[in-house]
């Protein structure tokens, strides 16, 4: 790999499903459009938003997961070679290592300690144990199946599988809801620790607070797309470095800075907007606005996609 090449690069990615209303007529319904993320060795890239915003679903479309009835257009490449669908099987769960939200990922037949040994290459029993207790699942946890454990307890074994695994890239879709604050800093900081090893890590949230600490880029989805994508300092103060009206507002809305809710509700999949999908909620919206969506452009040493921007 090339020096300060990114491990993954996602170019003008759009997903759709086909879907059947009444009557069995076929329909589009469009939930990313036009999206756009990078990642580089070394650094973490947090993705924020609210639900329904598309931050899981990027996470799918990298490893290939999606339903049957998806339709991906747009380029992905890792290590500078495009990421195909048998790119996607060979690099799942050895290069690319997956925390996903849900902890129905565990396969119900099998041993959790087993499950977790199979992402390590040597010193299986003993890595396996390792991260166990630095995750604070007691020594017999190793001897259960999946439908004996608490839900942080589940999700605590998904976190351990990842973090004990040679991948370069990882992707953590929301990997700390429910779990104790000390499990969650321990967490975040052991996704630190990997990046500074040189891996490169996907951390999709929808706490933003939660990542300052550890995130080195912030990518703000909203309604399928990225707005911004800025690093980790400009989030600060009164939101005054950031570039689009949107982040400026998420950051705004947060408890700790001036608690003002973002007015409006995100467009859903099949009402989006033909022009720049924050244009309804966005007090800068001029006519342009409303006629065509911005492209990303570079400002700042970010990447912003608003007419208004400076």
């Amino acid at each position: 790999m090339a020096l300060n090449q990114s491990v993954l690069s996602v170019n003008e990615l759009t997903v759709s499903f086909r879907q059947y209303t009444r009557g069995l007529r076929q329909i589009e319904l469009t939930v990313i459009t036009g999206l756009s993320a990078e990642i580089q060795p070394g650094k973490i890239l947090a993705v924020i938003g609210s639900s329904g915003s598309g931050k899981s679903l990027l996470a799918h479309a990298i490893l290939g997961i999606l339903p049957s009835n998806a339709r991906v257009t747009g380029t992905m490449a890792y290590d500078g070679e495009e990421l195909t669908a048998e790119r996607q099987v060979k690099l799942r769960g050895r290069e690319i290592a997956f925390i996903p939200q849900s902890v129905n990922y565990l396969d119900p037949l099998m041993k959790v300690g087993a499950q977790v040994r199979a992402s390590i290459k040597d010193n299986k029993k003993e890595v396996q144990r390792d991260i166990f207790a630095r995750y604070h699942l007691d020594s017999q946890v190793e001897n259960l199946y999946p439908f004996q454990l608490s839900g942080g307890m589940a999700r605590r074994v998904l976190v351990s599988g990842a973090m004990v695994s040679d991948a370069r890239l990882i992707i953590a879709d929301e990997p700390t809801p429910g779990l104790h604050p000390e499990i969650v800093e321990e967490a975040l900081t052991h996704l630190r620790q990997l990046a500074d090893e040189g891996r490169a890590v996907m951390l999709i949230t929808h706490d933003v607070g939660a990542v300052l600490n550890v995130a080195d880029y912030i990518a703000v989805f909203y309604a399928g797309t990225t707005v911004e994508t800025a690093p980790v300092k400009d989030f600060a103060g009164k939101g005054e470095a950031l570039r689009h009206p949107y982040s400026k507002a998420l950051w705004k809305a947060l408890p700790q800075n001036d608690f003002i809710p973002v007015s409006g509700f995100q467009p859903s999949p099949g009402d989006l907007p033909l022009g720049c999908l924050f244009s309804p909620r966005c007090p800068m919206a001029s006519r342009e606005c409303f006629e065509s969506r911005p492209l990303e452009r570079e400002l700042r040493g970010g990447k912003v996609r608003c007419y208004h921007a400076t």
